[in-house]
């Protein structure tokens, strides 16, 4: 009989052990890798790539110039919703699946309408391309990617030039953030900027008023009004925009309610905050 001991951990034992991780790892769902690579995201680090999903959303990226797309999932029903008559001719592959097969890849939630695309973020715009723009929406750390998408629509409806926001505290660009924009994320600079007031100064140089929207605001939305190019800010619902950003704008105001609800939903009072804005630009 040998005396030899056999160790506890042979590097076979070790080899199939790191087989076994090899074969997890590989099994992993793409939609979960690509969701942890973007919580290690930096703030204002681009992910390498977004899954965007629903009908208006994937239309509106492949209209966009600027959207360089990587892929493509779709069902048949959802290609022809799309009016897409020869996928092949596309520049970016295409892939025809059942629902399920994108029902793997994205949330529970998700209403993809039969069709996902993977693609490259859109690049970072800054304070200094807005020298056309005449009316600008801000957003201090308004964080629900629900609201933005909202907002984003209005800000769309009523010729928005930009919605401005901070690198923290604010949705990056993601599906749900997409899905919610129906389609307006691909229409309108998407700016995330590291200090909101310091973006507040850049905007005052280059002839915006900037008014900051206020529950106890001192005057009335509509007196505030003033000169050819006009920023909105506006805060998250409960905080309200910050000291500092108070601090910053050129005036403060509040949208008056007769009725005994004094506040809204931060999408719909920037909805009507855009409406009296445009109004008063156009004269």
């Amino acid at each position: 009989m040998s005396n030899d001991k056999k160790p506890s951990h042979t590097q076979r034992d070790t080899h199939y052990a790191n087989l076994r991780r090899a074969y997890r790892d590989s099994k992993a769902l793409p939609a979960s890798q690509d969701s942890k690579s973007q919580m290690r995201n930096k703030p204002g680090q681009l992910p390498d790539s977004v899954q965007l999903y629903g009908l208006h959303t994937v239309r509106q990226a492949m209209d966009n110039p600027q959207r360089v797309i990587l892929k493509m999932l779709v069902t048949r029903n959802a290609l022809s919703r799309l009016e897409i008559e020869d996928p092949q001719a596309l520049a970016y592959p295409v892939e025809m699946v059942l629902p399920q097969a994108i029902d793997k890849l994205l949330p529970a939630d998700s209403v993809h309408q039969g069709v996902m695309i993977e693609a490259k973020p859109l690049r970072l715009r800054t304070i200094a391309e807005l020298k056309d723009a005449d009316l600008v929406l801000v957003l201090d750390q308004v964080t629900d990617p629900h609201n933005v998408g909202a907002i984003m629509r209005s800000a769309v409806a009523f010729g928005a030039g930009a919605i401005v926001t901070t690198l923290r505290n604010s949705p990056q660009e993601s599906g749900v953030l997409a899905k919610s924009a129906s389609g307006a994320f691909e229409l309108i600079p998407y700016l995330q900027v590291g200090n909101l007031a310091d973006a507040l100064e850049e905007l005052h140089k280059i002839g915006f008023t900037t008014i900051g929207l206020d529950s106890d605001g001192p005057q009335p939305l509509e007196n505030t009004l003033s000169g050819e190019r006009v920023a909105l800010v506006l805060g998250a619902e409960g905080k309200g925009i910050r000291q500092k950003t108070a601090q910053t704008v050129t005036a403060l105001a509040r949208l008056d309610m007769p009725g005994a609800i004094k506040s809204l939903n931060v999408s719909n009072a920037a909805a009507i905050s855009l409406y009296a804005a445009r109004k008063h630009i156009s004269g």
